[in-house]
């Protein structure tokens, strides 16, 4: 079935609530294992039947906010997904109560119960009129940034379709793109700051009553880190500080000598690796999306296999649209067993990263899709953030076919921003920490609290006075997942780390690194991020000596071939 073909039904959540009441109660009530699994096995059907028709709600809302019904739908899915929760939830308790559990952890896995464990910590019917409001105001800002019409050069343009104006090589162009989407920013600053303190104050009462000293612990719990603590994450941030931030400061000093400016520089030109302009791709979006399946065809049969069936069911949305919301994802529509990719093409070298890095997390959905239970197809984010950015790494053998004569331009600046990136990342990472721990905080607070931050992690950065959304500390305000998802951003910058490790290895041996890549992968989320790491034999993110390593081999590259 493809996708355009899916009819779309509302789910009758009296009726789930009702069904998973009596799941746990038959369960409970369960004499065998037998009959236990009878239930699980039910139940895992029916959450897939349920959950995937939610997605598709969700995707064609994405395609097109401005739709009438599916806005509706995403409305009724944000009030009524809470309330389901306390159902789910019965069931989670009946499971972890079952006599049968290690007859369940031996046929499936043991890491199914520690998450439903970490699961329960994060919800109580008391919340539920505070996870509605969050839900309202998380789409109330997807749908503010997919409403941009940004008055330039006589017509109006979207945040998306922007962005290539904003790496333009004229100089006087690239600045006024940039000013002109700081101005529309700026018109929106109110709404923007009461938004986020607004969702700060819901979670931090979420937390509270939840039993829980602030919102942190449970942002973790709702991330499901299942293997590492705040502790670890804090030693990963000074790692960082001192083995990445001087290795990103020099980058960014070779740049600015090509420009022929000096550090630190203004946020227009940090956009820029080249004084003519960042390598981009070459072709149509339809000829970037068939160069990318011949480059799975050619990487293994098991990408062949993948790439077809996505094609073949049209599992993408990649085209920037006014009225779609921003930014890329994948998801997955678990009772038919197929990946979804949704991206906004805009003709940089963004648009070859979508059609790795998501169809990436979307590869590894596609070989997890027969594991049970459906929540274990999947390991926590950082440790799929793996699969897509490693990914990635793959694909730069094939730049030629995605970029032409910039191919060699476009592997320096790919690394380039990978090492970059993670101090960006890990700001974002420790900003949301301190926003938390201070709920109070005013919007300046906030804002002043940003530039210290990106003062420590981003010394190559001025803030231009010309551009009054920039220079006051508001720059986080377009980063979504510091609105949409707390603390999801530092799985990005661990996720990094190891696939820079299979950056080393693809340059050494492409078929042994592919073997360890799917070593790491076929397991999907039977194991911990830590756990998955280990048996392929990769290092940890969270040793400082792991990144140290990781960042002088990319150093060496990026300094010999400088030229490039």
């Amino acid at each position: 079935m493809k996708f355009s073909e899916i009819e779309y039904k509302r789910p009758d959540i009296e009726k789930a609530k009702e069904f998973f009441a009596s799941a746990a109660e038959r369960l409970a009530a369960a004499g065998s294992f037998e009959e236990a699994e009878r239930v699980f096995l039910e139940v895992e059907d029916y959450s897939a039947a349920v959950g995937s028709m939610l997605t598709v709600a969700n995707i064609r809302h994405d395609i097109d906010t401005r739709d009438e019904f599916y806005d509706a739908e995403s409305a009724f899915i944000d009030a009524a997904g809470p309330e389901l929760t306390e159902y789910e939830q019965r069931w989670n308790e009946a499971m972890l109560k079952t006599p049968f559990r290690a007859q369940f952890e031996e046929k499936y896995n043991r890491l199914m119960f520690l998450n439903t464990e970490i699961d329960l910590r994060t919800f109580s019917p008391e919340i539920v009129p505070e996870m509605q409001k969050e839900n309202a105001l998380v789409s109330e800002y997807s749908k503010l940034l997919a409403s941009a019409q940004i008055p330039f050069e006589g017509r109006e343009w979207t945040l998306s379709q922007l962005s290539p104006v904003k790496q333009d090589p004229d100089e006087a162009r690239r600045a006024a793109a940039w000013a002109a989407e700081d101005r529309w920013y700026t018109e929106r600053q109110p709404r923007l700051d009461a938004i986020y303190a607004e969702l700060v104050g819901l979670r931090d009462a979420m937390g509270r009553k939840l039993g829980y000293a602030d919102y942190i612990p449970l942002g973790y719990d709702r991330m499901q880190r299942n293997c590492y603590a705040k502790e670890d994450v804090e030693r990963f941030r000074a790692a960082v500080r001192e083995y990445i931030v001087p290795i990103a400061e020099q980058v960014y000093a070779r740049v600015a000598a090509r420009l022929g400016k000096t550090l630190p520089m203004g946020y227009a030109d940090c956009a820029m690796w080249y004084t003519d302009g960042n390598a981009k791709p070459v072709g149509t979006p339809e000829e970037i999306m068939e160069n990318g399946r011949r480059f799975y065809h050619e990487l293994s049969g098991e990408t062949a296999e993948f790439i077809d069936f996505m094609f073949e069911r049209g599992l993408f949305d990649v085209l920037s649209r006014p009225g779609k919301a921003g930014g890329g994802y994948c998801t997955t529509l678990t009772a038919w067993k197929m990946p979804f990719i949704f991206a906004n093409f805009n003709g940089t070298s963004g648009d070859v990263e979508v059609i790795t890095h998501e169809a990436g997390h979307a590869f590894a959905s596609y070989t997890a899709r027969d594991i049970v239970p459906a929540q274990s197809a999947s390991p926590s984010l950082e440790a799929c953030e793996v699969h897509s950015m490693s990914m990635e790494f793959f694909a730069e053998a094939w730049a030629e076919l995605f970029f032409g004569p910039a191919a060699d331009k476009f592997r320096w600046q790919h690394l380039a921003d990978a090492i970059t990136f993670i101090p960006y990342g890990t700001l974002v990472d420790h900003f949301q920490h301190e926003c938390y721990e201070h709920p109070a905080w005013t919007p300046e607070e906030r804002n002043a609290r940003w530039l210290e931050l990106q003062r420590a992690y981003m010394p190559w950065l001025k803030p231009e006075e010309g551009l009054g959304f920039y220079a006051s500390g508001r720059a986080w305000q377009r980063q979504r997942h510091i609105y949409e998802y707390p603390f999801y951003y530092i799985d990005y910058c661990l996720a990094q780390t190891v696939a820079l490790e299979f950056w080393a290895m693809i340059r050494e041996d492409r078929a042994a690194a592919w073997e360890k890549y799917m070593a790491y992968t076929r397991p999907a989320g039977t194991l911990t991020f830590r756990e998955l790491l280990r048996q392929a034999g990769l290092g940890d993110p969270f040793d400082g000596d792991t990144l140290k390593a990781v960042a002088e081999a990319a150093q060496e590259w990026l300094n010999s071939n400088a030229a490039l």
